[in-house]
């Protein structure tokens, strides 16, 4: 999670592992060990080591230590799942919620192909409709407030039948189709690999990526369901690809060289919590120009001789 720069589903408000890690310790690439950050809220003293490393992908060094902030846990949180007629409609109501200030825990987004897959995987009998799973924390007051002011949104944005509870194992039934999806699209087509990908564009982007993102899908007769941490304008894409066939790995590497086009000319990244590794090295320069030197200059200062997962990022001569 820290090497990748990663997050969960609760980052659209407590942030990524960019906020949650206050330090850490690493091991570089000859051997000496730092030690990087503190238990001061804040600090302006040097360059930003944890930073640097966060997100680094085991190039610079191996993260052995973290220290991590920690949040209390609600008095109160309650849980809902929304269908909604269109997966504009679902990304439109996300949009209308964070900019009105809606302090959602959790947003998340599961389009029509992978409700489909969770009500065969995990036995559910939700409507096969783009649905958003959201989480509410607060106070018993603040909370039900939420709900109430989602709902209304929802409405407005085409949403359905709008079920929420407060109990644990209540909230755990409402999540299982999010937390199931990985195992459920995989199910989808017995055989196939699954590619996962990510993106992240601006928020006030994401109905219309989203929304192209599908239709793309679509016309290219591929099997691919989209999930998304749509809180933070992040979502996935699952193709799923018959390793044998040519010409479906040229249609599926077709639509990623697309969806990342399409999400860097909405302003957003080629990326948001999968990290570079090997395959998008080459979306690295499309999206961060000049910069790209800089931080190949960085790798070749802290580990002159490429042993730290050469080949991930940089290829570097």
């Amino acid at each position: 999670m820290a090497a990748t720069r990663a997050s969960g589903t609760n980052a659209v408000r407590y942030g990524t592992m960019r906020d949650a890690v206050l330090g850490l310790t690493a091991v570089l690439a000859d051997g000496s060990v730092i030690t990087t950050g503190g238990r001061a809220r804040k600090s302006s003293a040097g360059y930003d080591l944890t930073r640097l490393l966060i997100g680094s992908e085991g190039t610079l060094g191996v993260i052995t230590g973290l220290t991590l902030k920690l949040y209390g846990i609600p008095e109160t949180i309650l849980s809902a799942v929304c269908p909604f007629a269109s997966i504009q409609g679902a990304c439109n109501a996300t949009i209308a919620a964070l900019q009105m200030g809606l302090p959602l825990a959790r947003i998340e987004l599961a389009d029509e192909v992978q409700i489909r897959a969770c009500n065969a995987y995990s036995h559910l009998a939700l409507p096969e409709m783009p649905t958003l799973f959201l989480e509410f924390h607060g106070t018993a007051a603040s909370a039900r407030e939420q709900v109430e002011a989602f709902a209304e949104i929802a409405r407005a944005e085409g949403g359905g039948e709008f079920d929420w509870a407060e109990r644990q194992e209540d909230r755990t039934r409402l999540w299982q189709a999010r937390h199931d999806a990985y195992w459920a699209a995989r199910a989808l087509k017995p055989g196939a690999e699954v590619l996962s990908t990510d993106v992240c564009v601006p928020i006030s982007s994401l109905a219309a990526c989203v929304g192209e993102t599908r239709q793309d899908i679509d016309r290219l007769g591929l099997l691919a369901p989209i999930v998304g941490h749509v809180g933070d304008g992040n979502f996935h894409v699952l193709p799923l690809i018959d390793p044998s066939d040519p010409e479906e790995r040229g249609k599926v590497q077709d639509f990623l060289d697309r969806l990342i086009d399409r999400a860097l000319g909405f302003g957003g990244t080629c990326t948001g919590e999968h990290g570079v590794g090997q395959g998008k090295i080459r979306y690295l320069a499309q999206e961060h120009g000049p910069g790209i030197e800089v931080m190949a200059a960085i790798k070749k200062a802290l580990d002159p001789l490429n042993i730290l997962n050469p080949g991930k990022i940089f290829a570097l001569a």
